[in-house]
């Protein structure tokens, strides 16, 4: 199963917007679920972009009947309401901002489309608002929707002050606890490629933060102070277009060792 030819498992397709950059990487992942007698469901329609729109659309035949966001960026969110009104449906989200009809989306919240159901999980920490979802097989197989809380390449930012460290680690903690549990074989991200080997990966973000989090210390007790200096001293080998993601995530981490 791999992202590169559009499809994933039986009912399930991966449509890739064209708005690859540093922050999107290949581009905003779109899942489309389908069941051809009660409708798909759309999860992050992404960017309004009219050709990845109509691409979404054609994917979901022969109808769309409801739109879920993992989370408010635009890079998932922009295209919700446009493609809402051409398919007649309601958009489902944390922030009542994105809604389109009266429904939200709460952790434990059952969605179903066919035989599949999809479980809403409350994964902050990217943002506040971030959903995860799991996407329960008939076979007993799982997969988990992640939106930007894991991506398919490299690590997510922490999108201070929206986002929060803590919550983040709390996050890491209850996927890994589900992937053991509920037999989940993919992690299906925002950005980049499928992950087969969650544990692994889930173990790496992990690690990631926690050596980003030495960094930061090493950096003060040189004498750093504002989150720019701390950027350009531990980003130094980055891309400098993510810098101010960096410094978004600097600034989480500070506020992160404030409160220890």
């Amino acid at each position: 199963m791999t992202p590169s030819d559009g499809s994933a498992v039986p009912h399930v397709q991966l449509i890739r917007a064209p708005n690859p950059g540093p922050m999107t990487l290949d581009g905003t992942n779109t899942w489309v679920i389908v069941h051809h007698d009660e409708g798909a469901l759309v999860v992050d329609p992404g960017p309004a972009i009219l050709t990845h729109l109509d691409a979404v659309l054609a994917a979901c035949a022969p109808r769309l009947a409801t739109i879920v966001l993992t989370h408010s960026h635009l890079d998932h969110s922009e295209g919700a309401a446009v493609l809402a009104e051409r398919a007649g449906c309601g958009v489902r989200a944390a922030d009542p901002q994105f809604r389109v009809g009266p429904d939200g989306l709460e952790g434990g919240e059952l969605l179903r489309v066919g035989a599949l159901s999809l479980e809403v999980v409350e994964t902050p920490g990217h943002t506040s608002d971030s959903r995860s979802l799991l996407l329960s097989h008939p076979d007993g197989v799982s997969q988990m929707i992640t939106g930007d809380m894991v991506l398919g390449r490299g690590t997510t930012v922490i999108t201070y002050p929206d986002g929060d460290l803590a919550a983040y680690f709390a996050s890491l903690d209850l996927l890994e606890g589900m992937v053991r549990e509920r037999n989940v074989t993919e992690l299906l991200p925002g950005h980049g490629p499928i992950v087969t080997d969650p544990l692994p990966w889930l173990s790496f973000y992990r690690r990631h933060r926690h050596e980003r989090l030495d960094q930061i210390r090493a950096a003060l007790a040189a004498g750093d102070r504002t989150a720019g200096e701390i950027v350009a001293r531990v980003y130094a080998d980055v891309d400098r277009r993510v810098w101010p993601a960096a410094e978004q995530s600097v600034r989480a981490q500070l506020d992160y060792l404030q409160q220890r």
